[in-house]
């Protein structure tokens, strides 16, 4: 696995010559969320059960398009409502998932937060693997985390530099910081199936066995 040094450079080195398209679309992404956010404080009800049924929809969407920047792709704005496509698979996923992690939550923040790691590969999964369900992607992504939780939460607190930097700016620099994170992690995901897919398998505990 490359290092967390190494995730960022890849990342910076996809969006370059893409910073305006990855900026501009994660504005367009806020802007979406900042509605949601509207109907929630002036209708909470409406707007709850509004944000339930697209948050899964529109977070497949954004995984998706940065995940295509960091395989040198140039996705078109339609990539970032691709997830409408899939709309049960990807608001079963989101359900699964925000169920899954509050249950861990309830127990104590630390399982919460590694239970979020567990599942963070989904998204990536299920885009890759349109054949399968919500479910599935959540198995292939506790499988895949075995033991990377830990890189990805390392990956995540290298950012927080940044992060702080852009309360600087009241806010505006998140528009190119979360291309950025989102890109790193993209790249983590394909190190992780790239490299899963060059690990030996494990050793046949029958052989040497004589039936």
């Amino acid at each position: 696995m490359p290092t967390n040094a190494e995730l960022r450079a890849m990342a910076r080195g996809s969006l370059s010559g893409n910073w305006t398209s990855a900026v501009l679309h994660m504005l367009l992404y806020c802007v979406i969320q900042g509605v949601i956010q509207y109907f929630i404080e002036e209708m909470p009800f409406v707007g709850w059960v509004g944000n339930l049924l697209v948050s899964g929809a529109l977070t497949f969407g954004l995984v998706s398009f940065y995940l295509l920047i960091s395989r040198g792709e140039k996705p078109e704005t339609s990539v970032l409502f691709s997830g409408f496509n899939r709309f049960v698979n990807t608001f079963l996923l989101s359900l699964l998932m925000s169920i899954f992690t509050i249950l861990w939550t309830l127990l104590l923040i630390v399982p919460g937060i590694i239970a979020a790691l567990r599942y963070s590969q989904a998204y990536y999964i299920l885009r890759d693997n349109p054949e399968i369900g919500a479910m599935e992607a959540i198995r292939r992504s506790k499988a895949l985390m075995d033991g990377q939780k830990g890189k990805l939460f390392m990956l995540t607190l290298s950012f927080i530099g940044w992060f702080l930097l852009t309360i600087l700016t009241l806010g505006i620099g998140i528009l190119w910081l979360a291309p950025y994170v989102y890109t790193a992690f993209g790249h983590f995901h394909n190190s992780l199936i790239s490299r899963s897919a060059t690990l030996p398998p494990p050793p046949n505990p029958y052989s040497g066995v004589t039936v």
